[in-house]
């Protein structure tokens, strides 16, 4: 994985790009639209409501949090990541196990919908907890 500075302009990111910026319990990922744009899955932010995959600024997206590009092997261009990722916006079937922010971006990427860390949280709990230990400290201390 790969740093992202959100203070610098967002030129610097390449469209279609998997980013990824941790939460207090969990790792939140999106596609790099371009011209600072981020597609995620809202989930539950903000209300008791699941959200939609939706479009918000590089800022938003990173919320106060360090931003990270994972670089990964991709079954389609940039341009192919970006229309897959749009081509899903307003969709409105966010479900934690089987089709979250995680989900969505592996299957604009690759084609499968997958989550590791719902696989870690049943399977690995320590790696999950050891991973987003890694990318922020500030969370376990």
């Amino acid at each position: 994985m790969r740093p992202v500075d959100v203070e610098q302009p967002a030129g610097h990111l390449p469209i279609g790009a998997h980013l990824i910026s941790p939460r207090r319990f969990y790792l939140h990922h999106g596609i790099y639209l371009g011209g600072a744009d981020v597609a995620h899955y809202s989930g539950f932010s903000g209300s008791l409501r699941p959200g939609p995959i939706e479009v918000t600024d590089l800022e938003h997206f990173a919320n106060g949090k360090p931003v990270w590009m994972l670089q990964e092997p991709c079954k389609y261009s940039s341009e192919e990541i970006v229309d897959r990722a749009r081509s899903r916006l307003g969709e409105k079937q966010y479900r934690v196990l089987f089709n979250n922010c995680e989900h969505f971006c592996s299957w604009c990427v690759s084609g499968n919908s997958y989550s590791a860390q719902v696989d870690a949280c049943f399977h690995r709990p320590h790696d999950l907890f050891a991973l987003i230990s890694a990318l922020e400290p500030r969370l376990v201390a």
